[in-house]
């Protein structure tokens, strides 16, 4: 699902450009995985290490020029087979068709009016392509001995995809035909394209994607040429670069999760026809019915005859649905950036913000988010920030003080400061750490809306662009709401204003509000990072994708390292001029406000 692109039709290759000996092959392959398997680079030479990366894949993808099997004429023809293939299997058809949509690419458009909550759509789990159809496929006896495949099912999706396509009698092929020659992912990005993400927080993650694509391909290729167990596998003759990165971006932006056949667990699935619904914001709506095995979607709202039929992807940023979707959606109402926040081990109070915290259910050391929307931080992140605020004196009151126990369900709920000081403290805080996270971006938000005003833009960079403005908007927002906040709580200190006091009768003020509320989802795509994550040094697949399948995603900081730590000192210097207790009607504290004084439409799905 996600950005399905728009296509460049290619002819049918029927071989290499120019021939290319087996070893010289192998050897630039041997190359490539050496490099993507050596020691992460230091801080900083990241962009370095993605140049030469990429100069070695040029290098192959050059050799191996017109290998790569494709079909021949447009995604369009393909279509009227799709819904028969589907309708022959007792998938739902009647009451929508595959249609173009301009600049969102192909969608789904009702051919009759359909109400909201209506079940419009079904596919049974016979056409999906999953990961336990790979193992009784062709693929099975390469899986049963391969443990990367055993371990990561949207590699094991990828290389069932590529075996079926190369397969003209595949069950699925009236599926694979219809699926896009190229995608949006930043894997087909140019250089220059991905060069205008540098100092976003999503340019690691990028990077990080194409370094482990590359090492993948790299190894699979060795694996292929050269294991027993491949020898019957339909990719040893002409198994490319582009391939790898058609299959792995295919997966990546429409892999779903469905319950496996006795509901015990779930597995990775291809879902056809479904996956062609674009996004847009709403609730998931679609679920899997295991009393009747299939996949099950009602209608999100009402749809009148000919209108497109949306569907709710889930709560992703926009830096997770340029990187996994490749498209950026200019109304998500969950776009949030990354924010790492940690208590010093060697603070003093260390040892007694840590147990607050614990006893919190909330990590020392968090990756919380900056939302797009008010209040831009979540429960979660409040309460973090009263404790990493508190004087000795609150601390002790939270540990050992009257009702402590109890007061621990106060601290993510604005209704109860932990005193007045404490609230202009964490406010500051907020404020000055999104300002300071702007100045780490090379280009202001004035100068990014300047060149999306550009009409010779590609589309890749006007995405990336969008992506490093909405980042910025959102900071901007985070400063100027702490600054309120702060300015608010001073004027009730200055006021002498009475301090609200938590009763048990309050319980009901404690419970998560709706933005903090969790979907109950039962098939959704790969969940967005999740806030509240401890930091941890993690011990990388070396044939990971960046965003780790099913598993987890990867987080990374806001901009480099050498920023960050900049950034937090010069936090905590802001932090010293307010003082452990500000006194009533002080006026001193400074004014840390440093954030400096769109055109496409949303183009997601095919």
């Amino acid at each position: 699902m996600g950005k399905k692109s728009r296509v460049k039709t290619q002819k049918s290759g029927t071989g290499a450009s120019a021939v290319v000996s087996p070893k010289e092959m192998m050897n630039l392959i041997s190359e490539l995985l050496q490099k993507c398997s050596s020691a992460a680079p230091s801080t900083g030479k990241e962009w370095e290490e993605y140049i030469q990366i990429k100069g070695l894949v040029e290098k192959i993808r050059k050799k191996q020029k017109g290998m790569s099997i494709v079909f021949e004429g447009s995604r369009d023809d393909y279509y009227p087979d799709l819904m028969s293939w589907a309708q022959e299997n007792r998938a739902s058809c009647d009451g929508f068709t595959v249609t173009n949509f301009g600049t969102e690419g192909y969608g789904l458009r009702a051919t009759r009016d359909i109400k909201a909550d209506e079940l419009f759509l079904w596919i049974p789990r016979k056409m999906l392509m999953t990961v336990e159809s790979a193992q009784n496929s062709i693929l099975g006896p390469l899986y049963s001995q391969d443990r990367i495949l055993q371990a990561m099912g949207n590699v094991t999706l990828a290389f069932h995809l590529l075996c079926e396509r190369s397969n003209p009698a595949s069950f699925w092929l009236p599926y694979i035909r219809s699926l896009p020659q190229e995608y949006d992912t930043p894997l087909y990005y140019q250089q220059d394209e991905v060069q205008l993400l540098l100092g976003t927080q999503a340019v690691l993650d990028i990077l990080s994607q194409y370094k482990n694509t590359a090492r993948q391909y790299a190894y699979f290729y060795k694996l292929v040429q050269t294991h027993p167990a491949a020898s019957k596998l339909p990719l040893k003759d002409n198994f490319t670069f582009d391939d790898y990165r058609w299959a792995v971006s295919s997966v990546m932006t429409r892999q779903n999760q469905i319950p496996t056949e006795d509901g015990s667990r779930v597995t990775l699935a291809l879902i056809p026809l479904w996956d062609m619904c674009n996004h847009t914001n709403g609730l998931i709506t679609t679920g899997y019915n295991l009393e009747d095995d299939r996949c099950e979607c009602v209608a999100l709202q009402d749809y009148k005859e000919n209108e497109q039929i949306y569907i709710f992807y889930g709560t992703r940023s926009n830096a997770e649905f340029v990187i996994h979707n490749g498209f950026f959606f200019q109304d998500n109402a969950h776009d949030r950036v990354k924010i790492k926040l940690g208590v010093s081990k060697s603070e003093r109070l260390y040892a007694m913000k840590a147990e607050v915290l614990a006893r919190a259910g909330i990590p020392a050391s968090c990756i919380f988010a900056l939302h797009c929307n008010e209040p831009p931080i979540s429960a979660q992140l409040l309460a973090f920030l009263r404790v990493f605020c508190m004087t000795e004196e609150e601390l002790k009151d939270y540990l050992l003080g009257d009702r402590a126990i109890n007061k621990i369900f106060t601290l993510g709920n604005s209704e109860f400061p932990v005193s007045w000081e404490n609230e202009i403290k964490l406010w500051t805080f907020l404020e000055t750490r999104a300002a300071l996270l702007l100045k780490t971006y090379k280009t202001t938000s004035e100068e990014d809306r300047s060149m999306l005003e550009k009409p010779d833009l590609s589309l890749h960079s006007r995405v990336a662009i969008q992506l490093r403005l909405a980042e910025k908007q959102i900071l901007e927002k985070a400063s100027a709401s702490g600054r309120a906040k702060r300015l608010h709580f001073q004027k009730k200190l200055e006021e002498g204003a009475p301090l609200p006091l938590y009763e048990e009768n309050d319980i009901a003020l404690l419970e998560n509000t709706d933005a903090d509320a969790k979907l109950p989802i039962i098939l959704r795509k790969l969940e967005e990072v999740e806030e509240g994550q401890e930091i941890q040094v993690e011990e990388h697949s070396h044939l990971l994708n960046g965003e780790k399948a099913m598993y987890e995603m990867g987080m990374e900081a806001n901009g480099q390292e050498e920023d960050q730590e900049k950034v937090s000192r010069d936090v905590n210097s802001a932090l010293d001029l307010i003082g452990s207790s500000t006194q009533k009607g002080q006026r001193e504290v400074a004014n840390l406000s440093a954030s400096r004084t769109e055109d496409n439409p949303k183009e997601n799905s095919e």
